[in-house]
């Protein structure tokens, strides 16, 4: 599915949290940096493996949304890896590489997902955003990635 790229400034933005966990259903935490291994995803994380959605990403703006329903959330309670900032993830087309700090790469492979039933943030607030506003990407190039890191699309 093709999503046009409505401006240039939203091709760029950082990292501004990363969330890892090391058991599935469990609540992620936030780490300052990470390794990020080809085929893999974040080393030691739940949901590393060989699969098509090694890691999750969702927009401090989308976050926000939350924020002005009157949740109390932040970076990694929607149990997305990355929460970026300044990028228009929702711009992206299938298949779009991501440039993530010095040397990762990722390949965006899903937009979006069916949530699993009602999370916490569901309970307390009516709304998860992660279903309609997170995508998802394998890891093509490994490398070390760290909170404040350039995020940039380097093939739409």
């Amino acid at each position: 599915m093709k999503r046009p790229v409505e401006k240039a400034a939203a091709s760029k933005g950082t990292i501004k949290a990363i969330s890892v966990s090391k058991e599935r259903g469990t609540q992620k935490y936030n780490v300052p940096e990470t390794e990020m291994r080809a085929d893999l995803g974040i080393v030691g994380d739940a949901h590393a493996g060989d699969w098509h959605r090694q890691v999750s990403l969702l927009a401090m703006e989308s976050v926000n949304k939350m924020v002005a329903k009157g949740a109390r959330v932040s970076p990694g309670d929607f149990a997305e890896n990355i929460t970026t900032e300044g990028i228009d993830l929702l711009a992206l087309s299938m298949g779009s590489r991501l440039k993530l700090g010095e040397s990762v790469e990722l390949q965006v492979t899903q937009f979006g997902k069916a949530c699993h039933g009602r999370c916490g943030v569901f309970e307390r607030v009516g709304d998860c955003i992660m279903p309609r506003e997170g995508i998802f990407a394998k890891v093509t190039t490994g490398g070390s990635i760290k909170t404040g890191d350039i995020i940039e699309v380097v093939d739409d």
